[in-house]
């Protein structure tokens, strides 16, 4: 029927148990069998006959047989088996092992009324029993001998996947499994299968395809009901509501318009919310099992056997009569459409007559009629008058029918049916047949009696909107809107106004997705689904119809719903807060209450101490376990009950739950099921306290949540509607503290079901949430107290107490007995104190009992250590918690006497109070005679208040160190800020200890951050350390006019920034980098905001002493980009600056030397634009002294230059090879005395003026020498071509210079050998540490490299061969790496020679001044190596090799241009 015994974890069957070796399977102490006679409620549990004694695990009962679970995955039968061969007719006492199923280590068990099933620790279901219905799965097999395999697979996947399973539900002639993707798959007979079919049986499983998408928890079967517990979706997920049904079309929500105010009306009732099927659909529903069983032989045509059913209870019913109408499928329209009041009138004058009437027809009238007419049974649909117990509302609601009646009379018009046509179709039921077989039959009487009365109670008035009975909800005292089917809000605000509730503020108060909780503990934000037969009113939606599909219970939502448990025709559902709801039949008293029937879900009064914990439900019987004194559980039983009568036996209904004292002194029960005429109880014996442990702490945490959620509801819900609660920082305050309290109430809550669950099942200690997940107890508990401190330091409570005292002053007693206070007179600020304090001290309660918990293991063992570990962890963290509270106290009291003037700046929710020095023990040095000096030590900063003027020290930047006697000050201390420094004094020796102490702890406490949590398991003793000198800190400065108004975040040094970090500054400069004794030191990168070109100056290099030295790359908001180096933030040395672009409209590139950012030296600008490129020396910015320029046109000048033009001597070249020699006056201008060279030899001198190109005039004699055949006879010119460029030795200069700086020459060709290797080793691991800064800026480096050249080469002593190659190798890697100097020289003599030589320098007339070049390259670099004298040799034979090849090189290149 229901699987009272949970399922135990498939990932851990084997129970470490706390017992000792003489005992070690422990198959004796747990798991053990006590069944006995239901409706007996003073026979005693007997052991299961013949059973022996392995641990059970889980048990499940049918009609009249039942299932065991052992430990080791084996499931045995016993009872009736009348589907295997030869025990037809036999009551099997003794379990047997179920062959079929040895080896497949099954993890849990379902009972059907006649079949069962099994799930294997694969995920594969196996049925067997009776199967009329195809309730096994198998088609054309009457019943199944043995356990069988049942293939589902999902079609929608590509190729079909094998579905693996977590649990099944089995009914009378249907069964439900739960995937491991949380859905529902189903087989069997009956529209409690929930599928969209008429064709019965089902033999292949289908998956519920309503239910898609929704993560569901549970499945419980009943005998032709089905009940689904579904997690709530998140807010985000939620469907938006139509505008319309989708069934009927009609509006969901009508606007009318009044004299005085406008109604808005969200009541629609859809005449199609009813599940219908045709009567040609309906004839495959099988009749009862239980025929077929005992021998009967059912009818071939079914339909047959149904069809004369329907006829027997309506004569008048036929098929043209009904119509297929399909229950709502959307979760919105639910509400309404399955609400009681959605009965069907066939006209409106009906509806007139009886609005008319509604006075004249009391309540008990119509309780009173047996059988009522058609017209009454019609009439009874709507709601009647309340009666005394109705609420305000309810009355106001009901008092305005009469204005609305011809409204709501017309919109039930539209779509009119007959609701007895309804009646009669489903008015007999398989379920019916199969209960006058059972065991014990309800009399006739009381069977018609039930029936009508279901009946009348299904057209009582209803909430539409959530089907919450009226009666219920006012008994519960819940402060819900109430109204009439048809008439939500037809109501005027004026009469809402009256009875409305007071405004709550908006808080999550039930937190939606918890995250991390939700993943590893049950959840608690659940919904409750049925469909099925509902006759009963088992399906809980207010009336007796059927469902097709599975349909929402909306009046359980937010109820905390965490098991299901369906019976033979009613339903129970367990909460967190240990509440029974129960709805269906309560011809027996099964429910638990003395409502008899219900339709929907109430609240069963099972006892008045403890709450109930785990819930069965039987044919007709309920068992309910409940926590008993010493936490030992007790068993409840409602239901059938069995008497005898003059010898004679016979059946009652018990009036309330009764408790089985036999049961009690079985031992420990950990879980119940409940069939056909048997129960069955599971009972661990209490080996060493372990068992009692773990049921205290399980009770308690049931208990505990109850008072949580009471406090929550009773008293922090109306604080959030109160108004004057003060400023908004404070309303955000309780908001948080609220949310915190949720949020850690909700956690509290899924811990219980966990442990509820955990007694279900091997109860192994390691899988205790409190052990297996401590950090989110830990950070929760952490969580809520900071926001309960922060909080009270406001003097939130304080706040509270004023407006709250009207209602809270009311309910001394209530917030007396949540508090915990025996106290009398106690102010409500204490109370309420206490009150949100309340949760800190359940830690101690898990410290207590996990400790006794450890103690039930062997001190050696590892579970031992793991609880004794976490029991130190909650004892720790509630000491460190009760620590936290005594500072906001002592914080709180020091605000009430502080100037109300300064408190206003300085109070802060997270500031705590250490020490301050009002009682004179602490003074400032050199203060003057009548100066005040005040100090206070918080938290997070130091405050030195003078009069009405402070100035707030944050402790993150304060270092503090004892003067010692030497200086003078025996008492003092010096305090060092990032821009102040100032000697404390104090009074005596013990107040310097005291502030030297409270100051180092706070500081340390502020670097470690201000949660301040200790490391769980140190017992609370933590060993302070002194700050560090060096730390990680965020300042911004006030007083420095450099730094002013700029923060700094990064490391620091004895209050100075030193190592990484960024300052940024007011206006948008930005440093990011290293620093060292307050000033940029090292590699950083730094921005400047242009304004005007609303672009960045961006730097990325080196720095030296707070300014910009050495290299590095700066682009220009203007575009430029300058690579090179620097000195004092100006281009100081070897550099390269390019101008634009290449579309731009002027590029250009100059690399060579800069003195104090002016260009002056020996450089190359290729003017791009212009197609010019000048190689020669520069002063301020200016070509100035000897050059040579080349165009693409091929032209070659080489001379004198001077303010940035040709000016004097100069050789000009044409690529005919024309050559002039004489003076210039401008570019490419000729002025004055010369000699023009034809290429045939013929030359003219004279005087010349004009511009090359433009035409020249000439002034002298035309010369045509002989043919020359030697090089003498060439031209003059040709001869003397590089005389008046830059000689090659005075080219790059800067850059040599700066390689010789870097080995620690101060000039050139003079240092120390040793020094230079210093050099060399300080440069590489200077920048192998700026490479593993940022790897992305040299990516041609390589660790196994640097590491190589780390290692000096042996060259002392006599030079060999094997000395050759390992100076060869260094040489080589050391010059392929821009880490190592050399390689760093090689490089920008690389890129300067490109510069030179390639584009428009690739002239044919620089192939000589390029070999010249080289050599001068190879000199220079020789000078260097040669630093090291005794590679002297060697290096003259490498460097001639590498000099000849290079020169060819030279060679190759300029005849290739």
């Amino acid at each position: 029927m229901v699987l009272a015994c949970r399922k135990p974890q498939a990932d851990s069957l084997i129970l470490p148990f706390p017992y000792s070796s003489a005992e070690a399977d422990g198959t004796k102490e747990r798991g053990l069998v006590h069944i006995w006679q239901a409706g007996s409620c003073s026979v005693t549990p007997e052991r299961l006959p013949g059973w022996g004694g392995k641990t059970v695990l889980q048990a499940a009962l049918g009609i009249n047989h039942g299932l065991l679970l052992t430990e080791g995955g084996e499931v045995y039968s016993f009872g009736k088996l009348p589907w295997k061969v030869g025990l037809e007719e036999t009551c099997l006492n003794s379990p047997i092992l179920e062959n079929a199923l040895i080896g497949q280590h099954v993890i849990t068990v379902a009972a059907g009324s006649f079949h069962n099933g099994a799930v294997t620790e694969s995920g594969v279901a196996y049925m067997w029993g009776n199967n009329s219905a195809g309730q096994c799965g198998v088609a054309n097999q009457p019943y199944l001998q043995e356990p069988n395999p049942v293939s589902i697979s999902d079609s929608e996947s590509s190729p079909l996947l094998s579905v693996r399973i977590l649990q099944l539900a089995c009914g009378e002639e249907h069964t439900l499994a739960l995937s491991l993707s949380r859905e529902i798959w189903a087989w069997g007979s009956g529209c409690q299968l929930g599928l969209m079919t008429t064709t019965f049986p089902v033999t292949k499983p289908q998956k519920v395809e309503h239910l898609a998408g929704r993560i569901v928890l549970q499945v419980a079967c009943g005998a032709y009901h089905s009940l689904a517990l579904v997690q709530c979706l998140p807010a985000q997920d939620l469907k938006p509501v139509p505008e319309r049904c989708n069934h009927c079309s009609q509006l969901l929500i009508t606007m009318t318009d009044k004299e005085d105010h406008v109604i808005i009306s969200d009541s629609h009732c859809c005449p199609l919310g009813v599940a219908l099927v045709d009567a040609q659909s309906e004839n495959h529903v099988s009749c009862s099992s239980l025929d077929t069983l005992e021998g009967k032989s059912a009818p071939r045509n079914q339909s047959e056997a149904c069809q004369k059913t329907f006829v027997e209870d309506e004569q008048t019913a036929s098929e043209s009569d009904v119509l297929g109408v399909l229950s709502n499928n959307d979760g919105y329209e639910d509400s309404s459409i399955s609400s009681p009041g959605n009965v069907l009138f066939p006209d409106k004058k009906e509806v007139k007559e009886y609005l008319k009437n509604l006075s004249d027809h009391p309540l008990n009238d119509s309780q009173e009629k047996s059988t009522p007419s058609q017209e009454e049974e019609l009439t009874a649909c709507l709601p009647s008058p309340p009666g005394v117990s109705t609420s305000a509302l309810n009355s106001l609601v009901v008092s305005c029918a009469s204005a609305v009646g011809v409204r709501v009379a017309a919109t039930y018009e539209a779509g009119a049916l007959s609701l007895k046509k309804v009646m009669n179709f489903y008015g007999t039921t398989p379920g019916e047949l199969g209960s006058q077989s059972s065991p014990s039959p309800a009399p006739e009487g009381l069977k018609d009696s039930r029936e009508e009365q279901v009946k009348l109670e299904s057209m009582q008035g209803k909430k539409s909107s959530s089907l919450v009975d009226i009666r219920e909800e006012e008994s519960e005292g819940v402060s819900r809107r109430l109204s009439l089917p048809g008439l939500l809000s037809q109501v005027s605000p004026r009469l809402l106004r009256k009875v409305g509730r007071a405004k709550m503020r908006t808080v999550a108060l039930t937190p939606t997705y918890s995250g991390e909780a939700d993943a590893l503990l049950p959840s608690l934000r659940t919904e409750v689904w049925s469909w099925g037969k509902g006759k009963e009113g088992q399906l809980g939606h207010g009336d007796v119809l059927p469902r097709l599909q599975p349909l929402c219970v909306k009046s359980l939502d937010c109820k905390e719903v965490i098991q299901l448990s369906a019976g033979g025709h009613h339903s129970l559902a367990l909460t967190a807060k240990s509440q029974v709801y129960a709805w269906g039949s309560n011809t027996f008293g099964q429910l638990g209450h003395l409502n008899s029937p219900t339709t929907v879900p109430r609240l069963a009064k099972v006892c008045d101490d403890g709450g109930v914990w785990s819930t069965a439900a039987g044919l007709d019987y309920s068992l309910f376990l409940v926590d008993g004194e010493d936490f030992q559980p007790g068993l409840y039983y409602s239901g059938r009950e069995e008497t005898r009568e003059n010898g004679s036996p016979g059946t009652s209904s018990a009036k309330s739950p009764t408790l089985l004292l036999a049961c009690s002194k079985l031992g420990y029960i950990s879980s119940v099921a409940a069939g056909g005429s048997n129960c069955l109880a599971l009972v661990d014996r209490n080996v060493m306290g372990y068992i009692a442990s773990l049921h205290e702490l399980a009770s308690t945490e049931r208990r505990f949540y109850c008072k949580l959620s009471e406090i929550k509801s009773q008293v922090l819900r109306p604080l959030l509607g109160l108004d004057n609660l003060g400023t908004a920082a404070t309303v955000q305050l309780l908001q948080d503290m609220a949310s915190r309290f949720s949020k850690l109430c909700y956690l509290i809550g899924q811990h219980g079901a966990s442990l509820s669950s955990f007694l279900h099942g091997i109860k192994d200690a390691n899988s205790l949430a409190i052990l297996k997940h401590s950090s989110l107890f830990l950070d929760s508990y952490t969580e809520y107290c900071i926001s309960v401190t922060n909080f009270m330091v406001m003097g939130g409570f304080t706040l509270l107490a004023k407006p709250a005292i009207d209602f809270l002053g009311k309910n001394q007693e209530l917030l007396q007995d949540l508090s915990e206070m025996k106290e009398e007179n106690i102010q409500l600020v204490e109370v309420l104190n206490m009150l949100f304090f309340l949760p800190i001290r359940r830690l101690h309660n898990y410290a207590r009992v996990l400790l006794k918990l450890a103690t039930c293991f062997e001190v050696t063992s590892p579970e031992y250590q793991k609880l004794q570990d976490s029991s130190s962890c909650y004892e720790t963290l509630a000491v460190h918690l009760n620590r936290k509270r005594k500072e906001a106290e002592y914080t709180l009291s020091f605000w009430k006497t502080f100037p109300g003037k300064m408190t206003d700046s300085l109070r802060r929710p997270e500031r705590r109070l250490i020490c301050e020095s009002s009682n004179r023990g602490l003074s400032l040095q050199h203060a003057g005679r009548f100066s005040v000096n005040w100090f206070i030590l918080f938290n997070d900063a130091l405050v030195h208040a003078q009069f009405s003027t402070h100035h707030i020290f944050p402790l993150s930047t304060v270092w503090v160190e004892a003067l010692s006697e030497e200086s003078g000050n025996v008492n003092g201390l010096k305090v060092t800020t990032p821009e102040e420094q100032f000697i404390l004094l104090s009074s005596t020796p013990q107040e310097k200890t005291k502030w030297l102490r409270a100051l180092s702890q706070a500081v340390d406490q502020a670097l470690r951050g201000t949660a301040d949590l200790p490391p769980y398991g140190s017992g609370g003793n933590i060993q302070r350390q002194e700050p560090p000198i060096s730390r990680s800190a965020k300042y911004t400065f006030y007083k420095d006019p450099r730094l002013k108004d700029a923060t700094y975040d990064g490391r620091w040094l004895s209050g100075k920034p030193h190592g990484r970090g960024i300052l940024r500054w007011a206006d948008g400069r930005m440093y990011s980098g290293m620093f060292r004794n307050g000033l940029e030191d090292g590699y950083g990168e730094y921005k400047i905001p242009i304004k005007a070109l609303t672009k960045d100056d961006h730097y990325v290099g080196y720095w030296k002493e707070g300014k910009m030295c050495g290299q590095g790359i700066y682009s220009y908001a203007t575009g430029e980009v300058y690579e090179g180096c620097f000195q004092d933030n100006v281009r100081h040395g070897h550099g390269l600056l390019r101008s634009g672009k290449l579309t731009s409209s002027s590029p250009s590139m100059f690399i060579g030397q800069w003195v104090m950012d002016k260009k002056t030296g020996y450089g190359v600008f290729d003017d791009i634009t212009r197609g010019e490129k000048y190689m020669g020396t520069w002063q301020d910015d200016l070509c100035q002294g000897n050059g040579v320029v080349v165009t693409q046109f091929g032209l070659y000048y080489e001379g004198a230059f001077s303010n940035n033009k040709m000016m004097g001597m100069g050789i000009l070249l044409s690529e005919d090879d024309t050559v002039y020699e004489g003076e210039f006056s401008d570019d490419w201008t000729l002025t004055g005395k010369g000699t023009l060279t034809l290429p045939n030899g013929d030359y003219i001198e004279g005087l010349f003026s004009g511009e090359w190109g433009s035409g020249i005039k000439i002034t002298g004699t035309y010369f045509k020498p002989s043919l020359y055949d030697t090089e003498k006879d060439k031209p003059k010119a040709l001869r003397k071509l590089g005389i008046l460029a830059v000689p090659a030795d005075e080219k790059w200069k800067a850059v040599f210079e700066e390689c010789w700086h870097q080995l620690g020459c101060e000039n050139p060709g003079q240092g120390d050998r040793w020094k230079a290797w210093d050099s060399i080793a300080v440069a590489l691991t200077t920048n192998r540490r700026q490479h593993k800064a940022s790897p992305e800026l040299l990516s041609r480096s390589h660790t196994q490299t640097l590491e190589s050249l780390e290692f000096i080469p042996q060259h002392d002593g006599a030079f060999t061969l094997e000395k050759y190659e390992n100076i060869k190798k260094y040489l080589i890697k050391a010059c392929d790496t821009p880490l190592h100097p050399l390689g760093r020289l090689v490089e920008t003599l690389v890129a300067v020679y490109r510069m030179t030589y390639v584009g428009v320098g690739a002239n044919r007339r620089l192939l000589q001044e390029a070999v010249r070049e080289i050599k001068s390259y190879l000199k220079r670099i020789f000078q260097l190596i040669s630093l090291c004298h005794q590679w002297k040799v060697f290096f003259s034979i490498v460097f001639s090799s590498w000099t000849l090849r290079a020169c060819l090189h030279s060679a190759q290149h300029a005849n290739a241009h």
